[in-house]
């Protein structure tokens, strides 16, 4: 018989993979905005070394993944 608050009961168990999935969704989303950034440094290096009097400023950009966009 297995009582309310078991180690092993289905309430426990969903909630465990609930964490696990939502931790592995968090990393998941570092991973790909670390990529996205290291993806836009090499496109402007490249963009820089073609023509090397272009404004740098635009180096410290940062990927925008949000959903709605605007001119805030």
């Amino acid at each position: 018989m297995v009582k309310d608050g078991a180690v092993g009961s289905k309430a426990n168990q969903r909630a465990a993979r609930k964490a696990r999935l939502a931790a592995a969704l968090r990393e998941n989303l570092k991973r790909r905005k670390q990529q996205a950034r290291e993806r836009e440094l090499v496109r402007q290096r490249a963009s820089n070394e073609a023509s090397p009097a272009r404004d740098v400023q635009v180096a410290g950009r940062v990927p925008d993944f949000r959903r709605n966009r605007s001119d805030e």
